[in-house]
């Protein structure tokens, strides 16, 4: 069954959008299977996670989540619908640090009907640009590269990020917030991952996260972009006493010029859309949704 439901998939993955890569067979897990009215059946395979506290996943996830990978082949929203259906019957964690989630095609109209019917909020997207880079300036703003000497300026401006996305998105400002992301930070930078610094005056005003990364067979990147080498935009924060004056677009025609070399495909991040400044201003850079994360906290709440 497997098998046809992950082609058909594939092919209406195309008809929707010409930058979905294929579907891939879902990881094991619990596995769910519905009926459709016509007898058509579909299946999804429910998978549970549970973080280990101090870890940077838990500043933007509940502790446990239990996530479904639906296989509804061609049958689109109605095949969602009888899969969330099924879900609903499911048995899911009553703890209030959890959540339910799926990650699904963001111009699928219909599935997005099914989701926001069983009470999913669309909490985050993962956007896409394939546009070439062409150069710019942003006047008053100076953006090199950071060291371990700003790691203090660096925790302050992730920070400002986190607090303000804990109240438009799904963000979690938890007890040691600031020493995980000095801890995340410093690892970044002894690798050597890309971040940069944005001053205005001489004074750190914001910055931004980003490397490379491939799509390729058995990949993470595999589900979500297709095959290829892909920038990745991991986080940009301004701080709140410079926000609206071109320091995020500052900060990132430095991080495109490096992450949009020959031989990328294009670059890829999250946003929250309740966020009242993401979806502006992703989209003044070249960005898209090409997948929603759709969420309910508690796991409970499912309906």
């Amino acid at each position: 069954m497997t098998g046809p439901l992950v082609r058909a998939q594939s092919a209406r993955f195309a008809e929707l959008d010409p930058l979905l890569p294929a579907a891939v067979a879902p990881p094991p897990g619990e596995v769910l299977a519905a009926a459709l009215p016509d007898g058509e059946r579909v299946a999804g395979v429910l998978t549970r996670s549970v973080l280990d506290p101090g870890t940077p996943q838990t500043l933007w996830s509940a502790a446990e989540v239990w996530e479904l990978h639906p296989l509804v082949g061609a049958t689109g929203g109605l095949g969602v619908e009888a899969l969330l259906r099924r879900w609903a019957r499911a048995r899911v964690s009553p703890s209030r640090d959890s959540a339910c989630l799926v990650q699904w095609p963001s111009r699928d109209a219909e599935a997005s009907a099914a989701f926001l019917a069983h009470g999913f909020v669309p909490l985050a997207v993962l956007a896409v640009r394939t546009t070439p880079f062409t150069a710019g300036e942003v006047a008053g703003t100076h953006v090199r590269r950071a060291g371990m000497g700003d790691l203090d300026a660096l925790v302050e401006s992730a920070m400002a990020e986190v607090e303000y996305s804990a109240l438009v998105g799904g963000a979690i400002v938890r007890a040691g917030a600031a020493g995980i992301k000095r801890d995340a930070l410093r690892r970044h930078l002894a690798q050597g991952d890309p971040v940069w610094l944005a001053e205005r005056d001489g004074i750190a005003v914001g910055h931004v996260e980003g490397w490379h990364t491939a799509s390729g067979p058995g990949t993470w990147a595999e589900t979500r972009v297709r095959h290829g080498r892909w920038g990745y935009v991991n986080c940009l924060s301004v701080l709140p006493s410079a926000r609206g004056g071109g320091v995020g677009r500052a900060l990132m025609e430095v991080a495109h010029g490096a992450l949009l070399d020959r031989g990328t495909v294009g670059s890829f991040l999250y946003y929250n859309p309740p966020n009242p400044l993401s979806p502006v201003f992703w989209a003044r850079q070249g960005y898209r949704p090409l997948w929603t994360v759709w969420e309910i906290r508690p796991a409970s709440a499912l309906r």
